[in-house]
């Protein structure tokens, strides 16, 4: 854990319920072992979009649908989410959890590569207010570019799993071999957000770590 686990567990038994669907929905994802945002990040990105009042959200890594509905709860009424995810078998569990919770008229599921989808809505001209990225984390710094094209002045890019457990602080050598190319390529993701002259970004040690990044120019 990043911060100490008893202030972790103390921050998440606060936690009220989600409503009777999304406590299933991530009874369902835990017990499946799929990986979905945690609960301290689940009421950080609500916290961020209720203050941000998007119009438009783009999410890139949409798992089962989780951080997709904990936005919906919170988001204005007339908020659209486009969500990309490129893992078949988890696109039906999205969409049917998508159904169960009454929210599939206010999110647009693309199924497919990141890469492909960020192009189209770039030919598109869609601009997102607010984009949450928590996909593949060795394609962070790739998608970073195209992401900043779908983002006009004041939006607000938030990005999860950045401190990896912590083993972000480590040599690559200190981590394990297969982890190596994803943890250089995140601490290049990290330095790219801070020295991004279009970009503000803070740092937030909460969950595995999450960047907020606001598009000043």
């Amino acid at each position: 854990m990043i911060v100490n686990d008893r202030i972790t567990d103390y921050i998440q038994s606060l936690e009220t319920s989600q409503g009777p669907v999304l406590d299933e929905i991530e009874k369902e994802a835990l017990d499946q072992f799929v990986p979905i945002i945690r609960k301290e990040t689940a009421a950080f990105l609500r916290t961020m979009t209720a203050a941000l009042k998007p119009s438009a959200i783009l999410e890139i890594g949409t798992a089962v649908g989780y951080s997709a509905l904990q936005m919906c709860r919170v988001m204005p009424e007339h908020c659209c989410i486009t969500t990309i995810e490129k893992y078949e078998k988890r696109l039906p569990i999205a969409r049917e959890n998508f159904h169960r919770a009454g929210e599939s008229g206010r999110i647009t599921l693309l199924e497919g590569d990141a890469d492909v989808h960020l192009k189209e809505l770039a030919k598109k001209g869609c601009q997102f207010d607010l984009v949450f990225m928590d996909a593949a984390k060795g394609q962070y710094l790739n998608w970073l570019p195209m992401v900043l094209d779908l983002m006009p002045k004041g939006a607000v890019l938030i990005s999860d799993n950045v401190l990896q457990d912590g083993d972000i602080i480590q040599s690559r050598f200190a981590v394990e071999r297969r982890n190596r190319t994803i943890h250089s390529r995140m601490r290049e993701y990290l330095y790219e957000l801070k020295h991004t002259e279009e970009l503000e970004t803070s740092v937030i040690p909460i969950g595995d770590g999450v960047t907020v990044s606001t598009k000043v120019r």
